[in-house]
């Protein structure tokens, strides 16, 4: 059987296979396999088990006991919940606004051939080597009202207690996530960016458009299936941001930068009420499950159509 025949055969049993449902997809549901099994192991049974847990009075010690609805009811009617709630959408919004088009301007900077860029883009993309705590507790150190930067430059940050007030308190966890998740939606437009084909600019410049035109007519277009994927990112990680605060304000000034992560942590590993905890945490699963799936299905991500079709 010479190389042609051969091909030709194989490619005769794999259709064959395909319409059969043997040969071809009993081998890919083998492989699927250890996939299902982390995933039913590691993120769907925790879940079920918190769902349950959320409507038991539990504190972490003795039996848990069902007690209905009362977790739900005790949320609904608390204050702090309702604060924490508007908080996290608050700083989730503004992690949104802020980065992105930080991340934008600098992955498409990073996607070129400037002088230096190599260096300047490992420079820019160190915070991807640290965890969130180290980064926090380094800028906890950096903004001490009584040894850090506010300290000598009283002329900007007055008494120096940027932690002292609600407002410049969420502006702190504003920047300070900016500092750090830029980078790793910058390094996704960069690749983004690396991937759109250069014959749309050459074209461009061909019929006189310049950098700005061509920014804001090829490259933005061209970059907005990795933007819906970063502003997803970004709002999942917003809405489950815990560390950051845990460090930097630990809810503080009262209760003025409690999110609904650090409430959660504060119900069940401080006051030992595991199923109020439990119940906080499936709300933020929920919320978070809810608004990916709606960007997802208004952006019409869920097509994956390609941006350079018929190129």
């Amino acid at each position: 059987m010479n190389a042609s025949s051969f091909v030709s055969e194989y490619g005769h049993r794999l259709r064959a296979g395909g319409r059969t449902g043997v040969g071809v997809t009993r081998p890919g549901l083998a492989w699927a396999v250890p996939a299902t099994v982390f995933f039913l192991m590691f993120a769907f049974l925790p879940l079920v088990l918190v769902a349950v847990l959320s409507f038991t009075s539990w504190n972490g010690v003795d039996a848990p006991r069902f007690n209905g609805l009362a977790n739900w009811t005790k949320l609904l009617h608390d204050p702090v919940m309702t604060q924490s709630v508007w908080l996290t959408l608050v700083l989730t919004v503004a992690g949104v606004v802020v980065q992105t088009p930080v991340s934008i301007l600098l992955g498409v900077w990073a996607a070129g051939r400037q002088r230096n860029r190599a260096v300047l883009s490992a420079i820019f993309f160190i915070p991807l080597l640290l965890s969130a705590t180290a980064i926090s507790v380094v800028w906890r150190a950096i903004l001490d009202p009584n040894f850090g930067v506010p300290s000598q430059l009283e002329w900007l940050f007055g008494d120096g207690n940027l932690m002292g007030s609600q407002s410049s308190a969420v502006g702190v966890l504003t920047f300070v996530g900016l500092w750090q998740w830029t980078p790793m939606h910058a390094l996704l437009y960069q690749g983004g960016a690396r991937a759109i084909p250069q014959v749309l600019y050459q074209a461009a410049s061909i019929d006189g458009a310049g950098k700005v035109r061509q920014f804001f007519h090829i490259t933005l277009p061209q970059l907005r299936n990795t933007m819906i994927t970063s502003v997803i990112l970004m709002l999942v990680g917003g809405l489950t941001t815990f560390d950051t605060v845990l460090i930097l304000t630990q809810g503080g000034p009262g209760t003025d930068t409690t999110n609904s992560a650090f409430y959660m942590y504060q119900q069940a590993f401080k006051s030992f009420d595991f199923g109020a905890g439990s119940a906080i945490a499936l709300v933020l699963v929920v919320v978070a499950t809810l608004i990916s799936l709606a960007v997802v299905r208004l952006s019409g991500y869920d097509k994956m159509r390609s941006t350079t079709e018929g190129l």
